[in-house]
């Protein structure tokens, strides 16, 4: 066993440890731990929590590999997937977590006062989370394969193995711990060889103030080989792809259900502001990051790796190629490998930097670690949001009403196992890269909740009609549109499968007002509670805490 294989999995091992153990530790005992967390996370670890939730292995394993492919037109993501959280966090999250509710589809069943629209938002959470939940594990074992020099499709069962024990067990409240640990993790994990590229190749420690420079020079490599210019606009899409993908990501991020309940975890509207204050810092470290990321490894790569002799190379290529992950070609046949004879996924760039530059065992191991903190931790969340639309909203709220707390956990628990083995089984042979998988769980988000939580927020006329309406359509549009581009060559405006969202979105708020205004207004009670969604609580606080609302109640 090599010293690298050691220390990585002793790394890993430790980090398995920690979580496993704040999940016994914070293990929940009632359906509120296990759904909402009590309500008692502090913003401050709700915002970590958020970020360890929504920073997945995507954004951790796929985006610096994304924009370093892809040059410009990878910024879509980081600005839709940043830009979403101020959507979310202003237009959306404080007046959800003042209804009070455990879950969206619950929020979309009392608010429009409709089993109908309850498990149909139930059956949209589950298909959305499921379909996110393929490119998490997909990630997981891109890292666990790279790992243990075995198929990435091994590395993936380990990984579902592992989610399923730790999100079964600890619910929400368990979830939540882990989380802030595993944001930790990861954002160190993910700032260490950015910061020590940027020392390496431009004797600054500040990567986000330095890359600016290796840009340029890029250029000039770009024109001598004569390839697309790295920071071009729209050379792998139209402009109209951009601009739908970053619309599609903006309100996917708005509308994703597994982050939305986040919000639910606080005491107050207050807190839930705070919160998403909180997660965009926590994010934008690690975001504003990844494009030096990207633009560190092109040039490392362009000047260390291509050019030289095929029988010469660095003894980390023959382990990525193990994996499936890297291809090298030497199509001329002069024994010299060419940039464009580097088949690289990018999928495996973060994962690879750390030997690509390298910068030593504790790092890339660290990195690894990372990596599926990532992952873990985005997947964790995305279990129970299809356990709680199954356990909550269809088995407890429609089918068994009078259903014990004992039952409700017990049917809670296996619909994750389930669901966590189902989704392992599809990543096993994703059909797509991370980041285009999670980006059509984002287009069908903004397809179905975005329409349906907007005018369920900010319109009182909208009723249970239109909202069936709204998300049948939106789901049925975006879905179409998805495996018409993938599989059919279809396109509008040179809008591809990623950026479906907004023609599912436009579709379901069309549907939703026209159905809306044809059919009978809600009830007056169900219209005054929406309008005093708008407005900030009125509390009685007590040695500095929440105690009861104004008119005598107190406070859950």
């Amino acid at each position: 066993m090599d010293t690298q294989f050691l220390v990585s999995f002793s790394i890993i091992i430790a980090t398995f440890a920690l979580y496993i153990g704040i999940a016994v530790y914070n293990k929940a005992r009632a359906t509120s731990d296990f759904y909402v967390a009590s309500r008692g996370v502090p913003p401050v670890f709700n915002g970590m929590a958020i970020g360890a939730d929504w920073m997945s292995a995507a954004s951790f394993i796929g985006m610096a590999g994304t924009i370093m492919l892809l040059g410009y037109d990878g910024l879509a993501y980081i600005m839709g997937w940043t830009g979403g959280y101020l959507l979310l966090t202003f237009l959306l999250a404080p007046q959800l977590r003042k209804y009070g509710r455990y879950t969206v589809p619950e929020f979309i069943g009392d608010r429009y006062d409709s089993h109908t629209a309850r498990v149909i938002a139930a059956i949209c959470t589950i298909i959305i989370s499921f379909t996110y939940s393929i490119g998490q594990l997909s990630g997981s074992g891109v890292v666990i394969g790279r790992l243990f020099e075995i198929d990435a499709k091994l590395g993936t069962m380990i990984g579902v193995v592992l989610i399923a024990f730790y999100a079964a067990f600890g619910g929400m409240k368990g979830i939540t711990w882990t989380q802030v640990a595993q944001y930790i993790v990861l954002i160190i994990a993910y700032l260490i060889p950015v910061i020590f590229m940027s020392l390496q190749l431009t004797n600054s420690a500040l990567p986000w103030l330095s890359y600016g420079e290796l840009v340029g020079k890029m250029g000039e490599l770009d024109r001598e080989l004569g390839i697309s210019e790295y920071f071009a606009p729209f050379t792998n899409g139209t402009k109209w792809q951009f601009i739908a993908l970053m619309f599609t990501l903006m309100c996917g991020t708005a509308g994703l259900p597994h982050v939305i309940v986040r919000f639910y975890t606080v005491a107050t509207m207050k807190a839930a502001r705070w919160s998403g204050a909180w997660a965009l810092l926590f994010i934008g470290l690690l975001y504003l990051s990844a494009p030096a990321y990207a633009a560190f490894s092109r040039f490392i790569l362009m000047t260390k790796i291509a050019g030289s002799e095929i029988t010469n190379l660095p003894a980390w290529t023959k382990s990525w190629i193990d994996t499936g992950k890297l291809q090298l070609a030497d199509g001329n046949g002069d024994g010299v490998l060419q940039w464009s004879e580097l088949i690289i996924s990018n999928d495996i760039v973060v994962m690879a930097t750390p030997e690509i530059a390298n910068l030593g065992v504790f790092v890339i191991g660290l990195v690894a670690a990372g990596a599926m903190a990532a992952a873990l931790s985005t997947a964790g969340g995305l279990m129970i949001s299809i356990s709680s639309s199954f356990a909550h909203d269809i088995f407890y709220r429609v089918w068994k009403p009078n259903a014990t707390e004992k039952t409700r956990l017990s049917v809670a628990r296996w619909s994750i196992v389930l669901a966590t083995l189902f989704a392992g089984l599809i990543a096993l042979n994703p059909p797509g890269a991370i980041t285009q998988i999670v980006a059509w769980a984002f287009a069908l988000a903004t397809g179905t909740f975005f329409p349906a939580l907007v005018l369920g927020v900010w319109w009182k006329r909208s009723n249970a009609q239109g909202v069936i309406a709204g998300l049948l359509v939106g789901l049925g549009v975006t879905l179409g549109y998805i495996f018409a581009a993938k599989y059919g060559g279809f396109t509008i405006l040179g809008i591809i499968d990623t950026g479906a969202g907004v023609f599912g979105a436009a579709a379901a708020f069309l549907t939703n007002i026209i159905v809306s205004l044809a059919t009978p207004a809600p009830s007056q009670k169900i219209q005054e509670e929406v309008l005093d969604l708008r407005y900030p609580e009125q509390m009685v606080y007590k040695d500095g805490e929440v105690w009861m609302n104004e008119d005598g109640s107190t406070k859950a």
